[in-house]
């Protein structure tokens, strides 16, 4: 019986991927086949759910199935990240686009993420008092129990690491073995590597201008292939968005978010503002933030069904692509954005966790000092996290230890943490494109028209 309804469920999914097919064959625009893909999937997700109720061994054996789609498509933008990272900022360096402001550029991304990332912990202080979060408040089960070992086992392994160790950890020491993404920095690493071989290429162009263009055509012939399937992916946008959150819906546990749904509440309210602060920067720089949203709901909407910052950046760097933004710095600031001022994961979330737990042991998280504190450590741990692994369960280690909070408390949200993490790596994403579309703009740089030119947006049926 199990059997022939996970075959029903099955059929079910491959005729929604049918129809979105047939809508592509029909060119209908990405962005809405993306739209629909998701409003589908959370419908179709309610109604697995439903049917044969939560924790159902139909809906498990079913989204396993619906994972082939879902996760292999993640999979495949993992799989191109850093052959996109180092040919993207290579052929920055030989198509002569960062040659005289790399050090600017790179100052302003890095200055941008860190400085909204701070406004983003502000933010999280702010909605923890309005809407009065305690940890006390959170009934702690074998689950919450289970987590806070783990992360009291896990700051064991990063106890003590000072920030000047959590830098060096950024420098590529074997770019080879960065190129498999197998520490915490290595995309950071990859970057810093392509950039030294761009500048290398400059001082050969000066010296041997015959071996320089032969390296150039090179590069040119891989950036050409790179970005051929980085659009044969991005193809497949639609049918994974629609899988994965299908999958996302079916496994959630609606019974813990309706009792801590002011915590889910409070953390969504918090992640809204801080996206329409990047707005507001936007509109300061004269650009209509209107436009920005129509042209990111792609690469927004997969970020926060997928969960994933580094799956996303083929995705990010194409539309600060159709946004104006130059190859290179998009690169730059979708490569460093993914591991340094994430606003989510490293602004928002350990800001909220620091005021909801200081009360636990004592502390008034109203008084200034505290607030200055708590914004100052989550603005200089958001740029040392890359060193301990990146993401929100290493930002609010890193915090809470350094506020001498106890770390064990931080798994109290653990049974809502992907619902919360979703709207998390949306807002990553956005300011990460936002610092790079800053930066051009900061620098004259930016293509205004393009920004501006709704037919200039993220398409790959080419």
């Amino acid at each position: 019986m199990t059997t022939g309804l996970v075959i029903l469920n099955i059929a079910v999914m491959l005729g929604i991927i049918a129809v979105l097919f047939y809508m592509q064959k029909k060119h209908v625009s990405f962005s809405k086949r993306v739209f629909i893909a998701l409003g589908i999937g959370i419908i179709f997700g309610f109604a697995l759910q439903f049917i044969y109720g939560a924790g159902s061994e139909v809906i498990t054996q079913s989204t396993d199935w619906f994972a082939i789609v879902g996760s292999g498509y993640v999979k495949f933008l993992q799989m191109i990240v850093m052959p996109l990272v180092f040919i993207s900022i290579l052929a920055a360096f030989t198509k002569l686009k960062l040659t005289n402001n790399i050090g600017k550029i790179s100052t302003l991304i890095l200055g941008l993420l860190v400085g909204t990332t701070a406004v983003a912990a502000a933010v999280g202080i702010a909605t923890a008092v309005g809407f009065d979060l305690e940890a006390v408040q959170i009934t702690q089960g074998e689950a919450e129990q289970a987590r806070a070992e783990k992360l009291e086992e896990t700051y064991g392994g990063i106890e003590g690491r000072t920030m000047p160790q959590q830098i060096l950890d950024l420098l590529p020491a074997n770019p080879f073995l960065d190129f498999t993404g197998a520490r915490p920095t290595s995309t950071i690493s990859v970057v810093i590597f392509a950039a030294f071989l761009g500048i290398a290429y400059l001082g050969v162009r000066r010296k041997s201008p015959d071996q320089a263009e032969l390296f150039a055509k090179i590069v040119d012939a891989f950036y050409a292939v790179i970005m051929r399937v980085v659009t044969l992916i991005l193809r497949l946008t639609p049918y994974g968005v629609l899988a994965i959150m299908t999958k996302t819906v079916a496994l959630s546990d609606f019974d813990a978010i309706l009792k801590l749904g002011k915590f889910v509440a409070a953390s969504y309210v918090a992640l809204a503002i801080m996206f329409i602060i990047h707005l507001l920067l936007l509109t300061i720089a004269g650009l209509n933030p209107v436009t920005y949203i129509k042209k990111a709901f792609p690469v927004l909407a997969f970020a926060f069904t997928s969960r994933t910052s580094a799956g996303a950046l083929p995705l990010n760097i194409k539309t600060q692509r159709s946004l104006g933004v130059p190859e290179g710095i998009a690169n730059f600031a979708g490569s460093f954005g993914l591991s340094i001022g994430q606003n989510g994961c490293a602004g928002i979330y350990p800001a909220m966790l620091a005021v909801m737990i200081a009360p636990s042991v004592g502390i008034d998280p109203l008084t200034p000092s505290f607030i200055a504190t708590v914004i100052a450590i989550v603005a200089i741990s958001s740029f040392g996290v890359a060193g301990v692994g990146g993401g929100a369960t290493f930002a609010a280690l890193l915090v809470l230890s350094a506020l001498n909070l106890p770390v064990a408390l931080a798994g109290l949200l653990i049974s809502i943490e992907p619902l919360i993490d979703m709207g998390r790596t949306a807002v990553n994403v956005s300011g990460s494109m936002t610092s790079g579309i800053l930066t051009s703009r900061i620098t004259k740089e930016i293509d205004s028209s393009v920004y501006t030119d709704m037919n200039q947006k993220i398409e790959a049926e080419a």
